[in-house]
């Protein structure tokens, strides 16, 4: 499907069945589980942004912190003439790599890549009136099932930014990489955004901010079941909590049932039951070592050539190499 602005490869069709699939099997697994990828619906996207914006949630100030530092760097190095983006949403952040490129004068053209049409729609036009000497076009996509379809251009730089890799847990993190490999070229770059193991004192507090904000946002996914697949969640009678996990070096954000609760999910005919403080987990987080991930990386077919991070040692980006 075409669209003037985007190349299409999945509709809400796609993503009302995935939804449709990962409730069912996640609200019948034992601990019971749902993908953090439904926070996303509009009012959940808004909800994020408000997060970034937190003084308990770092990961976006330290990214940003390390992207204007060394975006001319990563220009200079990689040489870019594409620039991909995975997950891009707004594309905020990626507006230094684009200027760096552009400085540098090697970029050609820019493709963000989201799930939401609507969100890459917009960013897609903003891009083009502030950047009228680069092709820009959106592909709507999920990441995970479709690398297949980025376009191969030659000379390219992928960038996944924002910590998102931690949403994997290693055993996914391991075919995402190297399906991600084999769609680049020999020497073509990977650009990485990791958030880094440190105190659960400054970790803990990121995901469950004393405004409450977080505690909304991850209540949100409730409210896309109960709209989309007409669930009845009593969504207030959950609690928000994170939690850090020391063994798995992750955080895993849950919601807890605060009594007894019946829920029916009409449109999957299914009824789940919810014991009093059973808990639904919505996220994990994963945080990382340089070692860790620099081996994650290697197993896959890359080798990182720069490891930044920012002055508090909080958040690193790497850059690697298709070898």
């Amino acid at each position: 499907m075409q669209d003037p602005d985007l190349d299409v490869y999945l509709l809400d069709s796609d993503l009302t069945a995935a939804l449709r699939a990962d409730a069912r099997a996640g609200l019948t697994a034992t601990p019971k589980t749902l993908p953090p990828k439904y926070f996303y619906d509009a009012r959940g996207s808004e909800l994020f942004e408000e997060i970034t914006r937190l003084p308990e949630y770092y990961p976006t100030r330290a990214e940003r912190q390390i992207l204007t530092d060394r975006a001319a760097s990563i220009a200079r190095v990689t040489g870019a003439k594409t620039l991909v983006e995975l997950g891009s949403g707004s594309s905020e952040k990626t507006r230094l790599l684009l200027d760096a490129l552009r400085d540098a004068g090697t970029l050609g053209s820019f493709v963000p890549l989201d799930v939401s049409a609507s969100a890459l729609r917009d960013a897609v036009g903003t891009l083009r009136a502030d950047y009228p000497d680069l092709h820009v076009r959106g592909i709507v996509a999920d990441f995970v099932n479709h690398l297949e379809v980025l376009p191969d251009t030659g000379d390219r730089l992928v960038a996944f930014l924002g910590g998102t890799i931690g949403n994997f847990t290693p055993a996914e993190r391991a075919p995402f990489l190297a399906a991600l490999r084999a769609r680049l070229q020999h020497g073509e770059w990977f650009l990485l955004g990791a958030d880094l193991v440190k105190s659960p004192a400054v970790l803990v507090p990121a995901y469950d901010d004393a405004a409450g904000v977080t505690a909304e946002f991850n209540r949100n996914v409730l409210h896309v079941l109960n709209r989309t697949l007409d669930a009845d969640f009593n969504v207030p009678a959950f609690r928000h909590v994170a939690v850090w996990d020391a063994g798995h070096e992750w955080i895993e954000m849950r919601l807890r049932a605060t009594g007894a609760q019946r829920v029916h999910v009409g449109a999957l005919g299914l009824t789940v039951d919810f014991a009093d403080g059973e808990e639904l987990r919505t996220e994990v987080s994963a945080k990382f070592r340089q070692d860790g991930l620099t081996a994650e990386l290697t197993a896959a077919g890359f080798a990182v050539r720069h490891w930044w991070t920012d002055a508090e040692g909080r958040f690193a980006l790497a850059l690697a190499a298709a070898v």
